[in-house]
């Protein structure tokens, strides 16, 4: 990672995530001309993921321009229960004329990467990633194994096919070389006929590890594939969807635009987690190479409280992985003159990758989102034993991050200085409340944990000193407030700060890093993404509603939404304000950022995180669940547009599922043996198959409705 002027603490080297040798290629020669949309004449094409199965398919009709008409089908699929496994089934159908078909299937490595990084210096070293190690044939199928350049990572590509139809197969060919194997499928196909190639692909990787076993790995995971056959794999990939359907769906009548964004967001969020393998989630999942691949406070703040009581077991995953990365967030805080440990605000491998320290290091909240995803999983679990073997050991070590990180002044009070909160235009700023009242609770966690599990702490080296520092400086955490205007200071003195200039701002000029300097935004007072606002949510308990009002409007009026983070988190405290209106055009336009491509980056990658806060915009802002140390409970309320909303969640191993109207909210114990809540301030308990209704009442509207900065509304789809 090279800076024009290095200093000390700067991350030393970059990472970044690479493309796979891709198995996806087949190409279709008809009659010797390519099959091209752009050449001949295109009939018919469609294009339709369904959710329910987990398949692509798409289907074209098409004259090539030498008069030859055909029909391709294609099908393909990533299994989520063969952990190595993709597959594609391509089907050409000749249409009132024979026609010669040329099928060729490949496994390209070393494929162009797009740039992710302006110095040519960077971006040498990540194209090409990949050094050949190895390739073989067997029969018609083929294996190609390569090793990362820098990582040393070793990977293995196999890919093996198929063939039916009533099609006359002429020939089948497979050629190997360094970064390409192609299997040629030559057929001769009379009116009406059709071949059916079926492609599988298997893919291995590992660090220090022979080639050849690597090799047989790849080679039998195909094997096993084979021995499934595509129906096998589509049935099991069908299996497995119905059952996160079962537990994660979400019905909206009246919107169907709105409930097909809000499915779409939990496929891809239950895509990205269903596979993790010892790792986290990244902010793009592995649709794209934006942000390099790298793994931000994205997951623990926004992707794993959806996951949590969706899919709980990949929320253990990913945590456990934090907990395997504790060696490298330690040597970050001694790095940083500080005790503990300090995790990584953006990262692959668990090494801070971020070069740009005050929107990086100086974010130190990402420590205590991770916390608080671990007291959450926990919390709606159970998983005693996790918090033994691994979430304990999180707690105290960022606790201990907090208790080096802060100081106390002559009154007592306990200050956190020079940070960065989640408004990335503001930077290093003193006692951001945010990561004030995160921190807090971390330590309040921290107490708690080593008081249960004390063989932990001692192993840890914990004493009652320490324990009693960070009680002391939960109590004694310094929350701003600015008594004249009534409402919180994001930061101290945040308030006291020159307005940015928004009328003066044209709507070409956001977002505003892009056209002026962190100098004049850090100045100012103007809001990148939720950031207090986000703390009424995160923190709920430590704000009346009354305040939450407040801040709220206040907020609004500087908040420009430059990241897709924010719009959720507005659209839970505008519904808890009882602006329901503008909660659902929030709403809207957090589900529909990647459908609608509202932000123009979605060629990067889909915005993991927004689309698993639009499962908590509803659940959380319409559904007004809110799961804290005092148990759970619900507040709904809903917009007059929608006539209906009903989710399911995991409790404590109990499905509830919550079904709202305008004016009754029924509760129904779908599986489990006993579920405990509250439906606004009652208390109820339920049994497996119990279900009861109550009244939903009509919600406070406080204030008038807040607005936004000029040209800065909602986006709705």
């Amino acid at each position: 990672m090279p800076y024009a002027e290095p200093g000390y603490g700067y991350p030393a080297r970059g990472q970044a995530v690479v493309n796979v040798t891709d198995g996806k290629v087949i190409r279709l020669f008809v009659d010797d001309d390519p099959f091209d949309m752009r050449r001949g004449r295109l009939h018919h094409h469609e294009q339709r993921l369904d959710m329910r199965d987990g398949v692509l398919r798409r289907r074209s009709r098409w004259t090539s321009p030498s008069g030859s008409t055909v029909t391709v089908e294609l099908e393909r699929l990533v299994s989520l229960t063969h952990r190595a496994v993709a597959a594609i089934r391509y089907t050409v159908t000749a249409d009132e004329h024979p026609v010669a078909i040329a099928v060729q299937s490949e496994l390209v490595a070393n494929e162009p990467l797009p740039s992710v990084h302006p110095d040519p210096r960077v971006q040498d070293a990540l194209d090409p990633a990949f050094a050949a190690a190895g390739q073989h044939t067997r029969g018609d199928s083929a294996t190609l194994v390569h090793r990362t350049r820098e990582s040393g990572i070793h990977v293995a590509v196999c890919m093996d096919h198929e063939t039916s139809g009533d099609a006359t197969v002429r020939e089948l060919r497979t050629e190997v070389s360094d970064d390409l194997a192609r299997t040629t499928i030559r057929a001769q196909l009379a009116p009406g006929a059709r071949v059916t190639v079926v492609k599988y692909v298997g893919h291995e990787e590992a660090g220090e590890v022979s080639v050849p076993g690597l090799r047989d790995r790849a080679e039998e995971a195909v094997n096993d594939a084979r021995r499934t056959g595509w129906d096998g794999l589509a049935a099991q990939q069908r299996a497995t969807l119905d059952g996160f359907w079962h537990r994660a769906d979400v019905v909206v009548d009246g919107d169907d635009g709105l409930q097909q964004a809000i499915r779409f967001a939990l496929y891809q969020v239950f895509q990205s987690a269903a596979r993790l393998e010892g790792r986290s989630v990244p902010s793009k999942g592995l649709t794209g190479t934006g942000y390099a691949g790298h793994t931000f406070w994205d997951s623990e703040a926004f992707v794993l409280p959806a996951l949590t009581y969706l899919e709980p077991a990949a929320v253990r995953t990913a945590l456990q992985w934090r907990h395997d990365t504790l060696p490298q967030a330690r040597e970050r805080a001694r790095e940083l003159h500080l005790e503990g440990a300090a995790f990584p605000w953006r990262t692959i491998d668990g090494h801070e990758s971020s070069g740009y320290w005050p929107a990086g290091t100086a974010a130190f909240h990402n420590n205590a989102a991770i916390a608080a995803a671990v007291c959450r999983y926990v919390r709606a679990t159970g998983d005693v034993d996790f918090e033994r073997d691994a979430g304990a050991e999180i707690l105290i070590e960022t606790s201990r991050l907090w208790a080096s990180l802060g100081r106390w002044d002559v009154d007592g009070g306990f200050h956190i200085d020079g940070v960065t909160g989640p408004d990335e235009y503001s930077a290093l700023a003193d006692d951001n409340v945010y990561t004030n009242l995160s921190a807090r609770e971390n330590l309040a966690a921290g107490v708690a944990a080593a008081r249960r599990h004390p063989a932990v702490a001692a192993r840890l080296g914990v004493t009652e000193a320490e324990i009693e520092v960070w009680s002391a400086a939960a109590e004694a955490m310094t929350i701003g407030y600015d008594a004249e205007l009534g409402v919180h200071a994001q930061s101290a003195g945040f308030t006291r700060h020159a307005r940015w200039d928004f009328d003066a701002t044209r709507p070409d000029q956001y977002p505003l890093q892009e056209n002026f300097p962190y100098v004049d935004l850090y100045r100012k007072q103007v809001v990148k993404q939720a950031d207090l606002v986000l703390a009424l949510y995160t923190s709920c308990d430590a704000f009346t509603l009354e305040e939450k009002a407040r801040d709220f409007a206040y907020y609004e009026s500087l908040t420009v939404r430059d990241s897709s983070l924010s719009a959720c988190v507005q659209s839970i405290i505008a519904a808890e304000v009882g602006h329901l209106d503008l909660a659902l055009d929030y709403l809207d336009e957090a589900s529909g950022i990647d459908l609608a491509d509202t932000q123009g980056d979605t060629a990067d990658g889909l915005h993991i995180a927004s689309l698993a806060g639009t499962w908590s915009a509803i659940v959380a802002g319409l559904g007004g669940m809110r799961e804290t140390d005092r148990g759970l409970r619900f507040a709904p309320r809903l917009p007059a547009p929608l006539r209906r909303v009903c989710f399911r969640l995991t409790f404590r191993k109990a499905l509830l599922e919550v079904d709202v109207t305008a004016d009754r909210s029924r509760y129904t114990m779908i599986e489990g043996e006993r579920c405990a809540f509250r439906h606004f301030d009652e208390e109820i308990v339920l049994v497996a198959g119990e279900s009861v209704t109550r009244s939903t009442p009509a919600p406070r509207v406080l204030g008038p409705k807040p607005q936004q900065p000029p040209s800065r509304e909602p986006k709705p789809r």
